[in-house]
């Protein structure tokens, strides 16, 4: 199980076809404290860069893109009724869904940790 990056700031675990997706810590530094979360519907399809879901903090509103295209085929049911969960635990425990990937290789074309502080680091 390995964790890519997208330059929108989203990561992406990827665990057989099912992909858990969520917004990393430097997206959630930049929001400050989240107030709002909403999330797809269960057994929506996606194709990569469409808005899956929103999240609204005291400073802004922001949408989440789909890294990889596929079926959400769980959400955190946690997160709109405790947004805050992604201020505590952005990349763990507050991710966002979990999609049934339906082309693995969109996966590898995503940014490696060490790409991603890279990309981070030059904004």
């Amino acid at each position: 199980m390995s964790v890519r990056y997208t330059q929108d700031h989203e990561w992406v675990r990827l665990d057989g076809d099912v992909a858990t997706v969520g917004i990393t810590k430097y997206a959630q530094e930049q929001l400050g404290d989240v107030v709002f979360v909403e999330l797809p519907e269960i057994g929506r399809t996606v194709t990569k860069g469409v808005e899956l879901a929103v999240v609204e903090s005291v400073k802004a509103a922001s949408d989440v893109f789909a890294p990889l295209a596929g079926e959400v085929v769980e959400v955190n049911s946690a997160l709109p009724d405790a947004p805050q969960g992604v201020n505590e635990d952005p990349e763990g425990a507050a991710w966002f869904v979990k999609l049934r990937v339906a082309d693995q290789g969109e996966f590898d074309g995503l940014m490696d940790a060490v790409s991603y502080k890279a990309f981070v680091d030059s904004l």
